[in-house]
């Protein structure tokens, strides 16, 4: 059975690959108290004993208002850590994919949706970081397979400490019969997670690099969720536009997802994500 190591396995992308892939590989996903990725030295030992044949590495500080507030300690997380995992994968030959993010186009200049080779100067500290670790990873590792992910969500919650996704609040909001307002200056992917855990296995055979790994999309949110409801039948008097958030900064974060298509790796739009799984509420 061959060696799977993941790292973060107590978020919520992490916890997912853990137990979806538990059937079929030797997975390891230690704890902090385990192995702390800020300590190179903990983390080859780790590699030295377990020996993985695949790494996938989630652990980070991915609050943007976090890294915000304590950009330093982010830093290790989030640059130190993963350069450190690069490292000990390169060393013992173990295939890496590192979750990088869509917050890397913040501030983009470019009109969406965003290919990998364009010139990213992200705004935001978790950006820049995660922008920096995608270059530290691949200097160490060339081999490593960077992949950045959209905004995610799923119907159901793994763990009382999971904060509310995308999908969960729109459920609750639906539920209690609230007025749900979105922004109309947001233009992002929105991913079902169980999609992107599925392909995570299909992405071993990439060759190292960056890749765009999540669901289209070319509306705003606003738009999104209106075509959402009109495809479930659903009564649209409840969403409401939201003409502030972003006003004067719109954000268009949408992903060109081309160069994983070509390698077999397909995800559904966001809008065909959405409807499949309101069927379900």
């Amino acid at each position: 059975m061959k060696k799977l190591l993941v790292t973060g396995a107590s978020g919520f992308l992490g916890r997912r690959i853990a137990e979806f892939y538990g059937g079929n590989y030797e997975v390891y996903a230690p704890g902090h108290g385990e192995m702390d990725i800020t300590d190179r030295e903990r983390v080859f030992s780790v590699f030295h004993d377990f020996k993985p044949h695949f790494v996938i590495h989630c652990a980070a500080i991915s609050d943007v208002g976090a890294c915000e507030k304590e950009p330093e300690r982010s830093w290790k997380m989030n640059v130190d850590g993963s350069r450190n995992i690069a490292s000990a994968s390169a060393e013992h030959h173990s295939k890496c994919l590192m979750c990088s993010s869509d917050q890397i186009y913040v501030g983009s200049r470019i009109p969406g949706p965003h290919s990998e080779d364009e010139r990213a100067v992200p705004l935001n500290v978790y950006g820049r970081q995660k922008k920096k670790a995608e270059e530290e990873c691949l200097a160490e590792n060339p081999e490593c397979v960077m992949l950045r992910l959209s905004w995610m969500y799923d119907m159901n919650t793994k763990s009382r400490y999971e904060h509310g996704d995308f999908f969960r609040t729109l459920a609750l909001g639906l539920r209690a019969k609230e007025v749900l307002r979105y922004p109309v200056h947001d233009v992002r992917g929105i991913t079902d997670v169980n999609e992107v855990v599925r392909n995570l296995e299909k992405a071993w055979d990439l060759e190292g690099g960056i890749y765009n790994f999540g669901s289209q999309n070319d509306r705003n949110t606003y738009e999104t969720v209106y075509a959402m409801f009109t495809g479930l039948g659903w009564d649209v008097g409840q969403i409401r536009r939201n003409e502030e958030a972003f006003a004067t900064a719109p954000r268009d974060i949408s992903m060109n997802v081309e160069k994983i298509r070509k390698n077999g790796i397909e995800f559904s739009s966001t809008l065909d994500g959405l409807i499949r799984n309101g069927r379900r509420i």
